[in-house]
């Protein structure tokens, strides 16, 4: 698609300008979802934000590819979020089951 794009572009000829604009517009969008998309690995990405950044993510799927395949090299892409939300629901379902042992009207008071 980026192919087409750049393609496109330079059969209109509109110059140089234009031509680097577009790359460089390729590249700042690539950034922004590498970012996006690394940060959406350690912390559940809020849905409005995602919402307004749908169409700089589209135009910039490149980084959102490159930061899957990096994050790939060190572990499963989200697993460590996975992880952590794991062991705090489960800390959370152990504090709410817990129950107290014994009958507090028997307990021996201090004197």
């Amino acid at each position: 698609m980026l192919r087409f794009a750049y393609e496109g572009i330079e059969i209109a000829g509109p110059g140089s300008f234009v031509t680097v604009l577009v790359v460089v517009m390729f590249a700042i969008c690539s950034a922004l979802a590498f970012r996006h998309t690394w940060e959406g690995f350690t912390k559940r990405p809020d849905p409005h934000r995602h919402a307004s950044l749908r169409g700089l993510l589209t135009i910039g799927f490149v980084g959102s590819l490159l930061a899957y395949f990096f994050r790939s090299l060190i572990e499963a892409p989200g697993e460590k979020l996975h992880r952590e939300e794991y062991d705090k629901a489960r800390k959370q379902h152990e504090s709410r089951t817990t129950r107290r042992t014994g009958n507090p009207s028997k307990k021996r008071r201090r004197d």
